[in-house]
């Protein structure tokens, strides 16, 4: 009963699925798979060395203290949520083990772009991990900024479902999961940041 209202959807899951799967082209699986790339979490030290020299490049330009604070709590909101997430779903994947599509739909329907996985849809990992990456960063962004993140978040969970690797419900629990998670490390680290700026120095 739980799985039918909050993953199947009363089937909208596997047809909404199908309406993005059944649209393939060369050119088109292409750009799925370089979204699905941008949502590879072993990139995750690589957009780390980039957010820290693009905090360099603004603090630089603009040696505030407010804005290297701001800087400084982002990046580590982003380390921790990664560690957090990643160990969430490390457990909650083997855990439900919910099939993928090529598992759990029949034969020959789904069309599948690069390796065929069977196991542990729910959540999807790579948007998981894309959505982390801009909740992270979000409060430091820009409109432009933001507007690329939104695109790259879209971007990647659309991949996941045109490659044959998720249903739209991994997606969105893929999503919903890092948005928890990193609200509670960003609450966390502000709590901290407030707390040691009242301690009194000693001495």
């Amino acid at each position: 009963m739980l799985k039918t209202m909050f993953y199947d959807w009363g089937g909208l899951n596997v047809w909404l699925f199908h309406l993005v799967n059944d649209l393939h082209a060369p050119a088109w699986d292409q750009l799925m798979l370089m979204g699905t790339q941008l949502g590879d979490h072993n990139r995750f030290s690589l957009y780390l060395a980039l957010a820290g020299l693009a905090a360099v490049a603004c603090v630089r330009r603009a040696p505030d203290p407010e804005r290297v604070r701001a800087w400084l709590l982002v990046m580590a909101v982003f380390a921790i949520a990664y560690l957090l997430d990643g160990w969430l779903l490390g457990w909650l994947k083997p855990w439900l083990d919910f099939p993928r599509p090529p598992l759990a739909l029949t034969p020959g329907s789904v069309h599948v772009v690069g390796a065929i996985e069977l196991h542990h849809s729910l959540p999807s990992g790579h948007s998981s991990f894309a959505m982390l990456c801009a909740a992270s960063l979000w409060p430091i962004l820009r409109r432009p900024g933001r507007v690329a993140a939104v695109c790259m978040v879209i971007w990647v969970g659309m991949s996941r479902i045109a490659l044959g690797a998720h249903f739209p419900a991994d997606v969105l629990a893929g999503f919903l999961s890092s948005l928890l998670v990193v609200s509670f490390v960003r609450l966390l680290v502000l709590r901290l940041a407030r707390t040691h700026a009242a301690t009194p120095v000693a001495g």
